[in-house]
């Protein structure tokens, strides 16, 4: 019986003493993260602004019926370029050369009146030398002379005239340019209204120019940038360098960036009191014809420089509710969140004006696997212009 027990009590202490040994089994490493980290950069950070705007062609004439008639003949073809002195459209010319005929029988019996009345001068002249006529008949036939003489200068101007009009039958290109969709067809009666007036347009589209409107505040702040950087120039003829710095681009409506910058041709004289903006105009070099009047563009300008501004990869923000944050690596490697504020946009980077310092570290891109407080293993990463 003795023997029972004392086999039961080294029996518990040997499972007390497995289980105990089992509570002491060394527990596995905690498991830490890599996180890619990035270091704020401190830089001057140019301030852009984009603007809604349309382009036009560096001139846009419109073709118009300069004098009524029905409409025979089109002599180019629609949507293509055409040179200066082209011929473009043609309008029945039979009652114009009429109207010249017409004008010419005036000419030709004018003329004839004028050298009857010279020929009565000339013969009486001589005679009122010698008082063989009165003087009244002298001065009638001068006055004759100056009457018929007069009337031959009023047919031939009416004369010219009717040529003129004639000549407008033949519509011309008055550049060369890209010519429109006509606005009229051949049977067309043009030259008054309602029938159409303008019959088409021809721009010059080596140079597009792109027009948009600005606020006072912004157009104040592009005026002061603009004369800083020219008295930063060494004289009036470098002031093409303001361009160079202001960094006008254009962003085409699939969102590319047109490759030529662009140059500030001028601003309207007054601000538009109905809506508070002001217009301006810019123009772009268009050598491969790719820009063309009425289209859509965005102009991007630079208003204004942040010195020392800093600037992280836009994938380091999280924005909810209007308020912007991020996650900085802070003592031992602890995750803290930081709110920033938010300057400014440049390509996918923003400009960060509080909440950070030179040289924080800040979680880049693996803001799902975070949290904070959390201890982590920062792995640096380059930052780029564009992330």
């Amino acid at each position: 019986m003795e023997k029972a027990t004392h086999t039961k009590s080294f029996f518990l202490a040997f499972t007390l003493l497995f289980i105990f040994s089992c509570g002491k089994e060394k527990q596995p490493p905690k498991l830490i993260l890599d996180i890619p980290v990035i270091e704020a950069i401190q830089k001057e950070v140019p301030i852009l602004n984009d603007f809604v705007g349309q382009t036009y062609g560096y001139f846009d004439i419109a073709i118009r019926a300069r004098v009524e008639g029905f409409l025979v003949g089109l002599h180019f073809k629609e949507g293509s370029f055409v040179k200066k002195g082209q011929l473009l459209y043609s309008i029945d010319p039979e009652p114009f050369k009429a109207k010249v005929a017409e004008k010419q029988g005036h000419v030709a019996a004018a003329r004839t009146s004028l050298a009857l009345a010279k020929s009565d001068l000339d013969r009486i002249r001589p005679l009122a030398k010698i008082n063989a006529v009165a003087q009244s008949d002298l001065d009638a036939a001068e006055a004759q002379h100056e009457a018929a003489q007069a009337r031959l200068d009023a047919d031939l101007a009416a004369l010219r005239y009717a040529e003129i009009e004639l000549s407008y039958c033949r519509v011309k290109s008055p550049i060369d340019g890209l010519i429109g969709k006509t606005e009229a067809k051949v049977g067309d009666f043009v030259g008054k209204s309602p029938n159409p007036v303008v019959l088409n347009a021809v721009s010059r589209v080596d140079t597009i120019q792109v027009r948009f409107s600005i606020s006072e505040t912004k157009y104040i702040r592009l005026a002061r940038m603009v004369a800083s950087e020219l008295e930063k120039t060494e004289s009036v003829k470098n002031a093409d360098r303001t361009n160079e710095r202001t960094n006008i681009q254009l962003i085409l409506a699939d969102g590319s960036v047109y490759e030529y910058p662009g140059k500030f041709d001028f601003s309207d004289r007054q601000v538009d009191p109905t809506t508070g903006t002001l217009l301006l105009q810019v123009s772009f070099p268009n050598p491969q014809r790719i820009l063309i009047p009425g289209q859509f563009a965005r102009v991007r300008a630079t208003l204004d420089n942040i010195k020392d501004g800093l600037v992280i990869p836009q994938r380091c923000v999280i924005e909810m509710q209007g308020q912007h944050q991020v996650f900085t690596v802070g003592e031992g490697n602890k995750v803290e969140p930081r709110r920033v504020t938010i300057a400014n946009k440049m390509d996918s980077m923003w400009v960060v004006t509080s909440g950070l310092e030179p040289k924080d570290k800040v979680i880049y891109g693996a803001v799902q696997k975070i949290s904070p407080g959390m201890e982590i293993n920062p792995v640096p990463v380059t930052q780029t212009n564009k992330e």
